[in-house]
């Protein structure tokens, strides 16, 4: 029974593989649209394979780099392997896989959901909601097969028949979660850097200066900002949810091999907390591919319900799932002495269910919080609207206090979590907690890649000069996506928190330390460093984009100024501001025809691509180095309380970020929909509309660069931590 299981998760993870290849199948067989959609189409599609080209190329060095030190190090230890840097390879290359398969699907999809718009929202939902299902089966098939594949291999190489042999062979495959949060480390942070640079451009110059949209096609960065959100929201949520999930999982195998003891006795030779989050996050796969049937809209009809429909229906399955998994593989109870605490504990199949249950409801919790402080029209973001009124200053001032005010409520959700699944299953109950919250990463990744899809969507329609009826459809859909990205962020922030904790106690357990005092004075200093680092992490990100933004922004004047084309077809627009385009004389009408095309857009794609590429490395180093020198320099002790610093401020400063910047985003929205404040009607071009432009902008970097890389340099600190455990 055993072995059966050890092959069938990584065929499950092939499963998974197959059904995104066939919807990729299915998305790209839809019809494209006009020759303008699709040559526009194919600006971005281009613009994203290209920066994912030079990233990738600047990451394989580094991967090679760190797979020749891991191998000598792995070599020299007793308790390691130098298979470890082959872990480290698999698990950067599924890394990059799964960012590259949601691109390629989502520069497909975008222009599909477009056409589909001109006619229904509901096909347009349907084509965009598949395109993102690729990216999140990509991303669990790959989770699975890598892990399950990688867990079948050196079960035989080294062998799980005893608790040395299991320690070793998981020992090993924690490369592979360190391969994986290397890669999503700066993916997230050049795509972050990548498409706020382009955003702000479109924004300050477009919007604020020049007084057109930011998808307008005479807009010289729009192709770039729609680039961005591919590489930012696509390829990088994507790696950020591929290494929180292999993260929990790995997690959970260290901690569950501790009950490898003589008194442990189950039908998996001990092995079965081992294999229990494989088995849960294969079956997630299946419940994924379940819920992805039901997501679909009659015309008129409400695509967030359609949406919640899928989520919540795969995560009710899958509750009901964990609930016969769990009692079927491990024993009813168990008694252990828990080495870490120096007391004997009873677990229970019941206690580990109900950790489960309790992670996915924080999730869920979570996510919910963050739709209600970042939600149009919710009244945190209502008071950044009224606060517009006065000017830039006070919409910034509202909008950093209410993000500051909601970290309460999260870190509130996540501490009663936390207790309760140690309760219930100690340490391994926060680990199982990670996996229950992230078993329908499938589903949940597709709903949150569809936004972007829809966002771009909306772009191509404003380039392609449709009728408004299909912006409307469009924006529709992405008003929706808006709240599954706030829900989608909120999973990521729990996850990354559950995920350190479990990784922090799994690095505790290999680097036998009992406790960690932080009266000590190295512990001390570590703690205080560890704090310190996510306000440098996100200090260094903030800067790259504002470096960035001024090369953009200079950019895009230039060809506003130095462009004739540009120049006449701006003047002729603000001549007619107000008036639809068919009333427009025939002489102004050829002046903005005649600009048509003329736009610089690569240069823009250029500047995004080469200050992302440019800018990402120090901050990824940083990540990567800093855990490494403190482990080898202060000891396990040291590097324990770094990473308790670590966690607690990363925690707090990435929901504060990224709550700011998506409240910041739809306070700015909701005024171009047209507000009433105080008896006085305000819409786009008003002065609140143009300071809210300002704090969006502000904001951007806050929620797509600095506030989600903050989730994964928690988790990437603890596995590092994790993997060199044994060679302090």
């Amino acid at each position: 029974m055993t072995q059966q299981i050890i092959y069938l998760i990584p065929v499950i993870g092939i499963l998974g593989l197959l059904f995104a290849m066939l919807r990729t199948s299915w998305v790209a067989k839809k019809e494209v649209g006009t020759d303008r959609m699709a040559r526009i189409s194919s600006y971005i599609a281009d613009g994203a394979m290209a920066f994912l080209k030079a990233e990738y190329r600047v990451l394989a060095i580094f991967v090679v780099c760190v797979a020749i030190l891991l191998a000598i190090g792995g070599a020299q230890n007793a308790d390691s392997s130098p298979m470890v840097a082959l872990s480290f390879i698999i698990g950067a290359l599924c890394s990059a896989l799964a960012g590259f398969i949601g691109m390629q699907v989502a520069t497909k999809a975008n222009v599909r959901t477009t056409h589909a718009a001109r006619t229904s929202l509901g096909r347009a939902l349907e084509i965009a909601f598949t395109g993102g299902s690729v990216m999140g089966l990509g991303v669990v098939g790959l989770g699975v097969l890598g892990l399950g594949g990688l867990f079948a291999l050196y079960s035989q190489m080294y062998g799980v028949d005893t608790a040395e042999n299991l320690n070793l062979t998981i020992t090993i495959i924690t490369g592979f979660s360190f391969g994986a949060s290397s890669i999503a480390l700066f993916a997230r942070v050049g795509g972050g850097i990548y498409t706020k640079a382009a955003d702000v451009g479109a924004d300050l110059v477009g919007k604020v200066e020049a007084g057109i949209p930011e998808d307008h096609p005479l807009n010289p960065a729009t192709i770039a900002d729609n680039v961005g959100d591919n590489v930012g929201d696509v390829a990088g949520m994507g790696a950020d949810l591929f290494e929180s999930y292999v993260g929990s999982i790995i997690g959970t195998m260290v901690l569950g091999a501790a009950f490898m003891t003589p008194g442990f006795v189950d039908n998996f030779n001990g092995l079965s907390p081992v294999l229990l989050p494989l088995v849960l996050a294969a079956v997630g796969i299946i419940t994924s591919i379940l819920g992805t049937f039901v997501v679909r809209v009659p015309e008129g009809g409400d695509p967030q319900k359609s949406l919640n429909r899928g989520e919540f229906g795969s995560s009710i399955i899958m509750i009901i799932a964990s609930f016969f998994i769990i009692r079927w593989m491990l024993p009813a109870e168990w008694t252990f002495h828990d080495a870490l605490y120096n007391v004997e504990r009873t677990i229970t199949a019941n206690g580990i269910f109900f950790a489960t249950i309790i992670g996915l409801v924080a999730g869920l919790l979570i996510g919910m919080l963050t739709e209600y402080f970042t939600g149009t029209g919710k009244r945190p973001v209502w008071s950044i609207v009224k606060q517009s009124v006065t000017g830039s200053a006070t919409n910034i001032i509202s909008g950093l206090g209410m993000g500051m005010m909601s970290t309460a409520l999260p870190v509130i959700v996540l501490a009663a979590a936390i207790i309760g699944a140690f309760h219930f299953a100690g340490l391994y109950g926060i680990a199982i907690a990670a996996v229950g919250m992230l078993s329908n990463t499938g589903i949940q990744l597709a709903v949150d890649a569809y936004g972007p899809i829809s966002d771009n969507a909306g772009g191509i329609a404003e380039m392609s000069d449709l009728p408004p009826e299909v912006r409307k459809r469009t924006d529709k859909l992405d008003a929706v996506g808006n709240t599954t990205a706030a829900i989608g962020k909120g999973f990521a922030i729990g996850s990354a928190a559950l995920t350190a904790l479990a990784l922090f106690g799994a690095f505790m357990t290999a680097a036998h330390i009992q406790y960690i005092d932080i009266s000590k004075a190295n512990v001390m200093a570590g703690l205080l460093i560890g704090a310190m680092l996510p306000f440098l992490f996100s200090s260094l990100a903030m800067q790259a984009v504002g470096s960035a933004a001024m090369s953009m922004i200079k950019e895009v004047r230039r060809q506003f100024s130095d462009i004739p084309e540009l120049k006449a077809a701006l003047k002729v627009m603000q001549k007619n501001e107000g008036i639809e385009m068919e009333k427009w004389s025939a002489d102004d009408k050829k002046v903005f025809d005649a600009a048509d095309g003329k736009a610089e857009y690569g240069k823009c794609v250029e500047i995004s691509t080469t200050a992302a590429i440019a800018k990402m490395v120090l901050p990824g180093l940083l990540a990567v180095a800093t855990p490494v020198l403190f482990g080898f320099l202060g000891g396990a002790e040291m590097l324990g309380g770094l990473l308790a610093g670590v966690t607690v401020t990363g925690v707090l400063m990435a929901i504060f970020q990224s709550n700011t910047g998506g409240a910041w985003d739809n306070a700015k929205k909701m005024i171009e929909e047209g507000v009433e404040i105080d008896g006085v009607h305000y819409g786009k071009g008003s002065e609140p509309h143009k300071a809210a432009v300002v704090g969006d902008t502000v904001g951007d970097p806050f929620k797509d660069t600095s506030g989600p890389s903050l989730n994964i340099l928690l988790k990437l600190m603890s596995v590092i931590a994790l993997v060199i455990a044994s060679m302090i």
